[in-house]
């Protein structure tokens, strides 16, 4: 297993895993959502994120992308999930940052309680303006 800065040459992995993912965890989101969100993530999203990938076995398996000390996205190929892979790609950003925020969806319970686990704190509720979801704003810190 390693974890590497993304490279140009990596854009179509990472957003197929993105949106695969995405539809999958947030199934309460119409997939076409997702689906019209593409060329954002490509051209928009990762480039002015910080984004490492992780590679086990020749494929890449997830990414983690930060913009400042936003975790901006953390996902996993659908098929790999609960191999340690995300938590590897958390970690990796935790010892990066000394701070770290994300926002994740009430309903997506999986990812709630996979942050809770590792340490962040419920900082604030809030709407995606974009979906209409509700949203917990979970905050980690090196310092506790």
């Amino acid at each position: 297993m390693e974890i590497r800065p993304m490279t140009p040459a990596d854009m179509d992995d990472l957003i197929k895993i993105w949106l695969d993912a995405s539809k999958e965890a947030h199934h309460f989101v119409p997939a076409d959502y997702w689906e019209s969100r593409q060329a954002e993530m490509r051209n928009v999203y990762l480039p002015m994120s910080e984004t490492y990938l992780l590679e086990d076995a020749g494929r890449i398996q997830g990414f983690v992308s930060m913009v400042e000390n936003d975790l901006a996205a953390l996902f996993v190929n659908t098929g790999q999930q609960n191999q340690g892979y995300g938590k590897a790609l958390l970690h990796c950003a935790m010892n990066l940052r000394d701070v770290l925020k994300l926002r994740v969806y009430e309903e997506n319970q999986r990812a709630f309680r996979f942050y809770i686990k590792n340490g962040f704190e419920v900082l604030d509720v809030s709407v995606d303006s974009d979906t209409g979801q509700k949203e917990q704003v979970l905050i980690w810190s090196s310092s506790k």
